[in-house]
């Protein structure tokens, strides 16, 4: 018996859009966010996603560009350039000390925040905190399904992770082909002299 992604493919993903969206609000406004709150600790939102942002896109995982860590931050939070200093700042004073700006190598103007060594601490004790909460998570899982099933459950979300990122590049593309194109204004056609308008 056939199922129904093999006969109608675009009905089962019409149909699995639609589960999909439905869970939208509990994972990333409790699963999610409830990770990132075991996981930060004494940490604001945003200086724990400073954190995060050096450890998964920054240089050997120590220290990235203040101007790409806004970048990233203005994807996820309303947030403003002073906001980002004022976050920064505060990582960077006791009894914090998390990191600490450094001129870049390309510019005296720019700056790189890099992790300092308790920083590079307390991201190990972030990195420690989330395994134990999801761990905890797997252990609840298990109870309904198998080993098997949350493995292809991670293979999902990997795809899906690559999937996303390849539509937003997409999206960008055209977005700056449609921010490039010339505007051309309609002709406007010559005014006619009263005289030539005269009977």
């Amino acid at each position: 018996m056939e199922n129904e992604s093999s006969t109608n493919p675009s009905s089962s993903i019409r149909r699995q859009s639609a589960e999909l969206l439905e869970m939208f609000y509990a994972v990333h406004y409790g699963s999610n966010m409830a990770l990132e709150d075991a996981m930060r600790g004494e940490l604001t939102r945003k200086q724990a996603a400073i954190l995060w942002l050096i450890r998964s896109e920054g240089e050997s995982a120590r220290g990235m560009r203040r101007k790409d860590i806004f970048r990233k931050l203005q994807d996820w939070f309303d947030i403003t350039s002073p906001a980002v200093t004022k976050a920064l700042r505060a990582m960077m004073r006791p009894p914090l000390g998390l990191v600490r700006l450094a001129e870049s190598a390309d510019s005296a103007r720019e700056k790189t925040v890099f992790l300092t060594p308790r920083g590079e601490q307390f991201l190990g004790t972030m990195v420690s905190r989330g395994l134990e909460y999801l761990r905890r998570i797997l252990e609840e899982t298990a109870k309904e399904i198998s080993s098997d099933e949350i493995d292809g459950g991670i293979k999902f979300l990997r795809a899906g992770i690559g999937g996303s990122e390849r539509i937003r590049a997409i999206d960008a593309a055209r977005d700056r082909e449609a921010a490039a194109e010339p505007r051309t204004r309609p002709l406007r056609r010559p005014a006619r002299s009263r005289l030539a308008a005269a009977p």
